[in-house]
């Protein structure tokens, strides 16, 4: 499968999905299957894909072609619907096979979850048909820390009023999934000073994106910059984010499963090729007496123990995507309700997160220094844990769970939490 250097990418706009070659499916089962058949196609050329950085056009032509990124969209509106067990379990399989790929859909299903709490339906109608037709959904992300921008949540692009219409200007960066897609959701300030969502189409002139996305893992997500020189808005494309801070719901847990599931896959990737490396490759010590390296105790008794870990964490993941379920039926979403996810999804981030490092560094210790050398590229499992984990700080999740189960207080509501 080819895919296409980063050098032209930056001047590269994306390739309308045909309408008539994209799936539509229909329920949990499909979605789950049409995961595993992208998986077996995407595992092989990771490796390469990381080694040359080769941003995968190619690939996620295919991810849109297969429906899976409308099965989020609600049944009155033609989508899936499927559960958050199945969404986590998606990202979990495709990030077992290739985790920076497996990533870039990530912002197309948080913003999503954005557009389902405030849109209104004639949004809906619009945005849903268009995922329901293969376009892909990017996001402009933070800002770069500056004078004027401390935290993630700050930020001086502006959506202003002129006589010409509305106005987009700006830039952010951390912009996974930006430079493929076919809208750049970017969080903005109107003119009356509150947090506002504009989705804009990515052939919308003054939009730039930039690959210039050079961390050591996750490298071929092109989580770059974006840049908005007076970009002319729809006001339709406007979605209201600051009644998200007053109003209870799931958009952060959304979000926040997402990102715990992209580091199980990682770990389950980084077990999967330790006990190959070991069974195929590695040797026993010297002092051990046996002709195997399975047969050392002390790699049996390591393994057991990232098995025990692996496992425990993909049931707590299970166990939040199932406690999300349950709020998402709820008739309406309060404040303990959404209090409740945040808790349960921090508790899945902090043992995805221990996992996918421990199980990423432990690969080398059993499979000895063979498993360095550059040919077999295994450090990228490490490489990408420590990049993605780093997404969210775990020392702010065990403070969130400690501050709730001792002081009852309630988490803040952002993507984050």
């Amino acid at each position: 499968m080819s895919t296409l250097e980063s050098s032209s990418a930056a001047a590269l706009l994306p390739r309308r999905p045909d309408p008539a070659r994209v799936q539509r499916i229909a329920d949990d089962a499909q979605a789950l299957a049409a995961a595993r058949t992208l998986a077996e196609q995407f595992a092989a050329g990771a490796p390469e894909r990381d080694r040359k950085r080769l941003l995968p056009w190619a690939e996620l032509d295919l991810w849109s072609d297969s429906g899976l990124g409308a099965i989020t969209v609600p049944r009155e509106y033609g989508g899936a619907d499927v559960s958050y067990a199945t969404l986590a379990e998606v990202f979990v399989i495709l990030c077992a096979a290739d985790p920076a790929l497996g990533q870039i859909p990530q912002n197309h299903f948080g913003v999503l979850g954005v557009l389902r709490e405030i849109g209104t339906p004639a949004q809906k109608a619009r945005l849903y048909g268009e995922v329901l037709a293969g376009q892909r959904l990017g996001n402009a992300g933070p800002e770069r820390r500056s004078a004027s921008v401390n935290t993630i949540l700050q930020g001086t692009t502006r959506l202003t009023s002129t006589p010409d219409g509305l106005r987009l200007n700006g830039q952010r960066f951390y912009s996974t999934g930006a430079l493929f897609a076919h809208r750049v959701p970017a969080r903005a300030t109107d003119d009356e000073g509150r947090a506002v969502q504009v989705w804009v189409p990515r052939d919308a002139p003054g939009l730039t994106v930039v690959d210039d996305w050079s961390s050591f893992g996750q490298r071929t997500t092109a989580s770059g910059t974006v840049t908005f020189e007076q970009v002319p808005v729809d006001p339709q494309d406007v979605l209201p984010v600051w009644q998200l801070a007053d109003r209870p719901g799931l958009f952060g847990p959304n979000s926040q499963l997402i990102q715990a599931a992209i580091d199980q896959g990682i770990a389950q990737a980084a077990i999967a090729d330790t006990l190959a490396f070991v069974r195929e490759r590695a040797r026993p010590w010297v002092d051990s007496g046996l002709e195997h390296a399975t047969d050392d105790p002390y790699i049996i008794a390591d393994v057991g123990r990232l098995q025990i870990d692996l496992h425990a964490a993909h049931e707590v993941l299970q166990e939040t995507a199932h406690t999300l379920d349950a709020i998402a039926a709820y008739e309406s979403i309060d404040a303990e309700a959404s209090a409740r996810a945040s808790v349960a999804v921090a508790e899945a981030k902090i043992l995805t997160t221990r996992i996918a490092l421990e199980a990423s560094e432990k690969l080398f210790e059993l499979a000895g220094s063979a498993s360095t050398r550059a040919a077999h590229n295994l450090d990228r499992h490490w490489r990408n844990a420590r990049t993605h984990t780093l997404h969210d700080p775990v020392r702010w999740k065990l403070h969130l769970l400690g501050n709730y189960h001792l002081n009852h207080v309630l988490p803040a509501r952002h993507s984050w939490n």
